[in-house]
């Protein structure tokens, strides 16, 4: 099989390739092909990639190329891992500046940096959509690109069901309760349902029952693990369930805000810095650095200040290490590829078009939820429906990414203030129309907006 990594020169790419030379079963994927737009980048991750696929010992790992031409990297695709960063970094340190200068938060996928990454991605989305459409018509997208839940439902309107959306965020949830409740990560059942960054983990089946109310009911239980300390007990114990971290921006915004104005530098801005440094250290291919060894590193820092203002605004320090492993989006990516290419039956949270899922959203709004997975692709749950705070919020952002869809669409600057002024992190139509210019200022590529 085929498979066409778009963002090849991204600093993730690696960890999926890590996941394919595990996979030795037939019908496993034998070539890999990168697409970026920097060419150097491109070369540094093949360096990190040659290395890997040494060390492994895999006599026949996946073939590697790369381009910066996207028709040729797609003819022939069976599979297209989406992990595009449109603006790259130095972007997103602009949309965290913008934002914060307004008093509002400019996380990237969050309020208002997710709404000004959305608008800048989203054009982008839709052309890659539409050109694997007409290039590789029988390929299944899989998105990676934030804004994630946004970024799919802009390509289902061009490819259907033939895009899925994939998030680790949820399965990182979900294995670190299941521990937790001293259950088996791999084999507990994750009740979790809303949209990308903005769900909540409602049961968690262990052989067959819920354990969730075991750990709702113990504060202490509740304080030893990444979302507890967080939110703090009491909260979870309120609402009756785990929410998402990334609804720490939304239940604690004040201090989430205050935390990344007096933080010394943003997340995006530390990233971009960070990264930069990577790159430039591989960007001579006769420097003796290990590749991989350079690689591993970066990646250790990255995961140990994952969402630092927020914890310093929880007052609860640094992450703990039992917490450090993620959802791993690349064994994810990996089960959702191995489920469709040979028919292999999963179950994965993963983000989709509803159908009848919810009964508060249209039946072509994406959501994230358990999904069951064949060779027909990945097909949404029953589930029960969710409690009435958490509707308004999934209706609400959800209208927003409407908003979104829409300026992108028709390039209305009044759509775009629009989308700013309905999202409930977003308090002033005023403010929204600061942060319209503020944007326009720093992103050429929001000319679009008139």
């Amino acid at each position: 099989m085929k498979l066409v990594i778009l963002g090849g020169g991204g600093f993730r790419v690696p960890l999926v390739y890590g996941a394919l030379l595990g996979d030795h079963a037939e019908g496993r994927v034998t070539e890999v092909v990168l697409h970026d737009l920097d060419a150097g980048r491109l070369g540094a991750v093949a360096r990190v990639l040659a290395e890997q696929a040494e060390a492994s010992g895999v006599p026949d790992a996946p073939a590697v190329t790369a381009t910066t031409d996207l028709d040729e990297a797609l003819r022939g695709a069976d599979f297209v891992f989406s992990a595009i960063r449109v603006g790259g970094l130095e972007g997103r340190a602009a949309d965290e500046r913008v934002a914060l200068a307004q008093g509002v938060l400019g996380q990237e996928t969050v309020g208002a940096g997710g709404i000004a990454y959305g608008l800048r991605t989203v054009p982008v989305a839709v052309d890659i959509a539409r050109r694997v459409r007409q290039l590789a018509p029988d390929a299944w997208v899989i998105n990676f690109t934030n804004p994630a839940g946004l970024v799919t439902e802009a390509m289902s309107r061009h490819i259907g069901d033939r895009v899925i959306g994939i998030c680790d965020s949820p399965v990182g949830l979900g294995r670190r309760v299941a521990r937790m409740l001293d259950g088996n990560p791999d084999e507990a059942f994750i009740d979790y349902v809303g949209l990308n960054h903005l769900g909540w983990l409602r049961g968690l089946r262990i052989a067959g029952r819920d354990e969730l109310p075991r750990l709702l009911g113990d504060a202490e239980l509740l304080g030893s693990f990444e979302e507890g300390r967080l939110f703090g007990a009491e909260w979870l114990q309120s609402l009756g369930s785990v929410p998402n971290e990334y609804l720490h921006y939304y239940y604690f915004n004040r201090e989430a805000v205050l935390a990344y104005q007096e933080a010394k530098q943003t997340r995006g801005a530390f990233l971009r810095d960070q990264q930069a440094r990577f790159y430039s250290e591989l960007s001579d291919p006769a420097e003796s650095v290990s590749a991989l060894a350079a690689w591993d590193a970066t990646r250790a820092e990255r995961e140990a200040t994952y969402m630092s203002e927020n914890r310093e605004a929880a007052g609860v320090g640094e992450r703990a290490a039992e917490d450090l492993e993620s959802g791993g989006y690349e064994k994810v990516a990996l089960a959702l590829m191995r489920a469709i290419a040979r028919d292999e039956r999963t179950t994965l949270i993963l983000n989709v078009r509803n159908r009848t899922t919810l009964a508060a959203l249209d039946a072509d709004a994406v959501i994230e939820v358990p999904c069951s997975v064949d060779a027909n692709g990945a097909h949404p749950m029953s589930v029960d429906p969710l409690p009435g705070h958490a509707t308004g919020l999934v209706c609400g952002v959800k209208a927003v990414e409407r908003e979104v869809l829409s300026a992108a669409e028709s390039g209305s600057r009044t759509t775009a203030v629009k989308a700013f002024a309905l999202h409930p992190l977003v308090d002033s139509v005023a403010v929204a129309r600061r942060l319209v210019e503020g944007y326009r200022e720093v992103h050429p590529g929001l000319g679009y907006l008139r």
